[in-house]
């Protein structure tokens, strides 16, 4: 497995990681606990060191969960969670939280959930509108200076955010939604990260599993799985959305590689300091994920991949109204 460094900041991951989410969340049951360690402990094996977490995964059981996988090879990995948000009685999220002193209580709830003395990439989740970015930053660079936290990183933040909160303390990763198709971040963000050194951590860079290939217009979901409420994922969003997946199976094939594949390729070639986070449950897709990374498109592949993308607009928002309110602009 090749090696990232994100931005500046001297943070080196692997250039594929993955994003444990999906295991406790989001996407129905809840994987097998055993299935789930064994799974996270076979990615380290194929050279995956870049793990990512949040308290709000169940809440907290995805925190203990990748704790527990990682804990034989702990210094041989990074581990990213997350902090912004409170939840009721019931685990639902109830509001947002990212007051200093809750980002420190945060902090400590999720060391001992991860059975480690250090959070090596500390997020915020989701910008809070109620607190001054530079609070935030503020109360990170404190865990910092204490050695509980390595490294800050902001989740779905836009550029003004961005820069206020790097003035404070630098900021090492942002983490967002990019891929084939949701490319926005192209147009301010990229730019911004480039100039400031900040690494870039795409989530969903698979497009929620739909650029795999596995997904059409007939698949129904569990009752519990987040893609039941995304626009981009009702049946006729799927229909149309379908032209996009056959174009990437027709350029994967001359490849030689999968879909999942050319589109995480795709993201690698954009920027050296791009860490796609895929996710999954299994393990021959943990295989195919990781094999991403020996996937190299040439100039002249990917000029030819945006002329064809260029033509096929992607329907649907990728979140509902509620959720998109979440995401700083």
């Amino acid at each position: 497995m090749k090696r990232r460094r994100l931005g500046s900041s001297g943070l080196e991951v692997s250039a594929i990681g993955l994003g444990c989410m999906g295991l406790s969340h989001g996407y129905g049951p809840a994987t097998d606990t055993q299935e789930a360690i064994k799974l996270i402990r076979s990615a380290f094996e194929r050279g995956i060191t870049f793990f990512d977490t949040a308290e709000a995964y169940g809440p907290y059981k995805n925190e203990e969960l990748v704790g527990e996988a990682l804990a034989p090879f702990r210094d041989q990995v990074v581990i990213a969670t997350k902090f912004g948000f409170e939840f009721d009685a019931q685990g639902g999220q109830s509001g947002m939280n990212s007051r200093p002193g809750h980002i420190k209580e945060v902090a400590e709830a999720a060391l001992k959930r991860l059975k480690t003395d250090r959070i090596d990439l500390f997020y915020q989740h989701r910008v809070d509108p109620n607190v001054p970015i530079e609070e935030v930053a503020g109360a990170v660079k404190d865990l910092i200076q204490e050695g509980k936290v390595k490294h800050f990183g902001l989740s779905e933040a836009g550029v003004q955010t961005i820069r206020r909160a790097h003035a404070v303390q630098p900021v090492t990763a942002l983490q967002s939604e990019y891929s084939l198709w949701w490319r926005e971040p192209e147009k301010e963000i990229l730019p911004v990260l480039e100039k400031l050194g900040i690494g870039f951590v795409p989530f969903s860079p698979l497009g929620r599993g739909f650029l795999t290939g596995a997904i059409s217009e007939s698949t129904t979901f569990d009752s519990t799985d987040f893609r039941n409420i995304v626009p981009r994922f009702t049946p006729e969003a799927r229909k149309e959305n379908q032209a996009l997946v056959d174009l990437l199976g027709e350029i994967a094939a001359r490849k030689q590689a999968t879909r999942a594949q050319l589109a995480l390729a795709w993201l690698l070639a954009q920027k050296p300091w791009i860490v796609p986070i895929p996710g999954t449950s299994k393990p021959h897709r943990l295989d195919e994920n990781a094999g991403a990374a020996a996937v190299a498109l040439t100039p002249e592949e990917l000029r030819d991949m945006d002329s064809a993308l260029s033509r096929i607009t992607v329907q649907g928002d990728r979140y509902p109204p509620h959720l998109q309110a979440r995401v700083d602009r």
